[in-house]
């Protein structure tokens, strides 16, 4: 059936939808499947996402007409079809009247995915008019929060020095706390890596006791503040709750140095959710383990990594995974930076939309995959700062001199980077940073040819 008298007008400008304030907008990449038309397959795609389905149905009113998702651009050249969502269609909460991504994606990203004549449709970008924006959580805390920990400055404090304990799984208690030890006499923040938790070798509980011993006694030695992110996903919200007010309960006097790191993904936007309401005065480390299912630029359907990220935000994630931008091993490039720019600042642009963020809180980009000292400057070079969380696993344990000189390192490129001197001459004088070429020698040369011959090595 072809619904495109109802769900299409082409007429409608992008401009003034926005100036309206409301509607959402989506940009997707759309291709039909072969036998079916452009612009009648995207108006069974916003029906399905709305107010229709594939027959006339007798309940159908003057005002479910009036509230139709409906498309404003169809180019088949382009594959791009863009939807403007009326705002009331999306779920809102009972108890507080505030808006839910489990609402958005149910409409935005739900049937529609499975439609028999879609070949593929993938969203690429959204926009949140200021009204409907200010009904999500936003961050309750970021970067700058860790920054006060630290004793640095609230603003442009730099690159926090973190590490994912390896292997991911397989350490008993002791030797992950003494792990932790290890690398916070040098650096200063640890996470759990996604899969650890309550494993039968490694009992929750007696991990994090021994963990916040570490804590102490690196914080003793160092006369430093140490940081620590501490793994509370799991199916049940009361089951996270619990988790989390243990972990406070054990860091004690130590609590504000403890984020919670929630796989926002696979557990879903209640998990984030309950993190975030629960426990508002801890760093919320959305980590999104699984996303490439379906933001991985191989796939076709659901939605991009700027998407997913972009959501993120407005859940009220403190800090997220953003990738490496090609710089380390995952999947990325170069132009990722707009993701950390959309995170970042108040104002960003987007593949199809600028978003105003009104003042909503910022959120920080944490960066991890294959990444070492050498691949630091080239990456602060493409985004054009270092305040973000970058997490090394084998750039500080692979260290030649092990953790507490990876995690020099790391601080060492950094401070090259900041003060604009080459990152070769400044390991002359720094050795741990000169140990990180030794480490890391093909990196090396293919990053700084000669490296060699001018650090005599």
């Amino acid at each position: 059936m072809d619904q495109s008298s109802r769900y299409v007008d082409l007429a409608l400008n992008e401009q003034d939808l926005i100036a309206g304030g409301r509607h959402v907008l989506c940009a997707y990449i759309m291709k039909p499947k072969a036998g079916y038309g452009y612009v009648e397959t995207a108006a069974h795609f916003a029906a399905e996402s709305s107010t229709g389905t594939n027959v006339e149905v007798c309940t159908t009113d003057d005002f479910t007409r009036g509230v139709d998702a409906l498309v404003y651009v169809a180019d088949e050249s382009k594959q791009l079809m863009k939807i403007a969502y009326p705002v009331d269609l999306f779920d809102r909460n009972i108890i507080d009247g505030r808006a839910m991504i489990a609402s958005f994606l149910t409409l935005a990203i739900g049937n529609n995915q499975g439609m028999g004549d879609v070949e593929y449709a993938k969203m690429h970008d959204f926009y949140m008019p200021p009204k409907y924006l200010q009904l999500f959580d936003g961050p309750a805390m970021n970067i700058e929060d860790m920054w006060r920990v630290l004793g640095r400055p609230h603003v442009n404090g730099g690159m926090v020095v973190g590490t994912i304990i390896k292997p991911k799984l397989g350490l008993r208690p002791q030797p992950f706390a003494d792990a932790c030890y290890q690398f916070w006499l040098g650096g200063d923040f640890i996470k759990n890596d996604e899969p650890q938790g309550n494993q039968v070798f490694a009992p929750l509980r007696e991990t994090i006791r021994l963990v916040a011993d570490s804590m102490k006694r690196a914080q003793d030695e160092t006369g430093e503040a140490k940081l620590f992110s501490a793994n509370i996903t799991a199916d049940d919200p009361f089951e996270m709750i619990a988790r989390g007010e243990y972990i406070l309960e054990t860091f004690g006097e130590n609590a504000s140095h403890v984020a919670f790191l929630v796989d926002g993904y696979v557990a879903g936007a209640t998990a984030v959710t309950t993190c975030r309401r629960q426990f508002p005065s801890q760093f919320l480390h959305y980590h999104r383990a699984g996303h490439g299912a379906v933001t991985s630029a191989q796939s076709m359907r659901g939605y991009t990594a700027f998407t997913h990220l972009k959501m993120a935000r407005l859940q009220g994630s403190s800090g997220i995974h953003t990738g490496t931008m090609g710089f380390g091993k995952m999947e990325g490039d170069a132009s990722d930076k707009m993701i950390a720019f959309m995170l970042e600042r108040d104002v960003a642009d987007g593949p199809y939309y600028t978003q105003n963020w009104y003042g909503m809180k910022p959120c920080t980009p944490i960066i991890s995959g294959g990444m070492n000292a050498l691949r630091l400057p080239g990456f602060f070079d493409n985004l054009g700062h270092s305040n973000v969380i970058q997490t090394s696993g084998g750039g500080a344990f692979g260290h030649k001199d092990g953790p507490v000189a990876g995690a020099h390192s790391l601080r060492q490129a950094c401070d090259a980077w900041m003060a604009k001197v080459d990152l070769v001459e400044y390991a002359k004088t720094h050795p741990a940073l000169a140990g990180a070429f030794l480490s890391f020698q093909k990196d090396a040369d293919t990053l700084y040819p000669g490296w060699r011959q001018t650090l005599k090595l």
